[in-house]
């Protein structure tokens, strides 16, 4: 039996796994992420794959872009800060663990694992978009992530909906990641005066009737639904599968974007609007890590 090591960071927490070549998972660990200094966290990384009971073929490391694929390093993601951007990655792991690294950019990995294993399995054209702290897509073209000519492709969290619209951190004002992930929700709550500590809490006021949350989760699923609905146009998926903990934990929130988005399409193209849920959940990331390692073998 062949095992590979996955990593997920995230900006929130950081999960690893144990993965056979069967896409079982035996063993998983998670820890908050430290979105300012990578130290702790690669630490972290290296002490469990070291606990593995097994040996592993290498390492698939999934973590927010926008990436340097070429290099193996990350760059200027939104939700992690300090000395992660333009960190070495891959270098540093491979060096401290000594096995072969893969970094890919996380949705990439989730949109590969559900075309591979997941809701887009045997589909050709599979477009994954990830709801979550941030918004990030990817696309798989017959079984394989489709990069772009720079290693950029799908690197959407700045498309500007919404001409002087929210901004969030280091997104530009009116980008969908501003108005969609569940950070940039959290904080448009708290700027209204609610106090929430997370999106699902926005999602609760709003089901409760208030008027500020409403209008929040309202706008969060319309815009999101105009991107989805001009993706379709544009490249013509087999299906469109959402993960992440907004699109997951939030009832009701994919079939309302759903039926938004056949509102905004032409009336030939209404029958082929897929809108599904990650089959996978959170461990598409976890297994696209694995899939990145024993396609490289």
């Amino acid at each position: 039996m062949k095992y590979a090591a996955a990593a997920d960071i995230g900006g929130t927490n950081t999960r690893i796994a144990l993965i056979n070549e069967h896409f079982q998972i035996e063993e998983r660990v998670r820890f908050s992420t430290d979105t300012n200094d990578p130290d702790h966290t690669l630490r972290q990384i290296c002490e469990t794959v070291r606990s593995f009971p097994h040996i592993v073929e290498g390492l698939g490391l999934s973590c927010p872009g926008p990436l340097d694929l070429v290099s193996g390093k990350v760059l200027t993601p939104p939700n992690l800060f300090g000395r992660w951007h333009n960190l070495d990655i891959t270098k540093e792991l491979e060096t401290e663990l000594q096995i072969p690294v893969y970094l890919e950019n996380d949705a990439n990995l989730a949109a590969l694992a559900e075309a591979k294993t997941g809701a887009g399995k045997g589909l050709p054209v599979v477009q994954f978009f990830t709801v979550s702290t941030g918004f990030g897509a990817g696309l798989i073209l017959n079984g394989k992530i489709f990069h772009g000519a720079h290693g950029f492709a799908n690197e959407v969290a700045n498309t500007i909906l919404w001409k002087n619209g929210p901004a969030h951190g280091s997104i530009l004002p009116g980008g969908i990641e501003a108005l969609c992930s569940g950070s940039a929700i959290k904080a448009r709550a708290e700027n209204c005066g609610l106090a929430v500590s997370h999106a699902g809490e926005v999602t609760e006021l709003a089901r409760r009737g208030d008027p500020e949350a409403q209008k929040i989760m309202q706008e969060a699923e319309e815009y999101l639904a105009n991107y989805l609905a001009g993706v379709i146009g544009y490249t013509d998926p087999d299906i469109i599968i959402l993960g992440g903990s907004v699109a997951l934990k939030t009832e009701g929130f994919i079939e309302e974007v759903q039926d938004l988005v056949k509102q905004k399409v032409y009336s030939v193209m209404v029958p082929y609007v897929r809108i599904e849920k990650a089959a996978l959940g959170d461990d598409s990331g976890l297994l696209g890590a694995a899939c990145l390692v024993f396609d490289n073998q």
